[in-house]
């Protein structure tokens, strides 16, 4: 529980909270980005059979 306190009461514990929430936005960014990339290498018949049809 002195844990959690720390975590969201303290200078540093809410530095290293900002820190894990970039990271885990960066990791979202970077999976979606490379994803698009790889789709767009793909051939371009293979890509047009794969978007969503609206």
């Amino acid at each position: 529980m002195q844990m959690l306190i720390d975590l969201f009461s303290t200078d540093y514990g809410l530095m290293s909270l900002a820190v894990i929430v970039i990271l885990i936005a960066m990791w979202i960014w970077f999976t979606i980005l490379f994803l698009g990339k790889i789709r767009l290498g793909e051939d371009p018949e293979q890509a047009k059979q794969a978007l969503p049809k609206s």
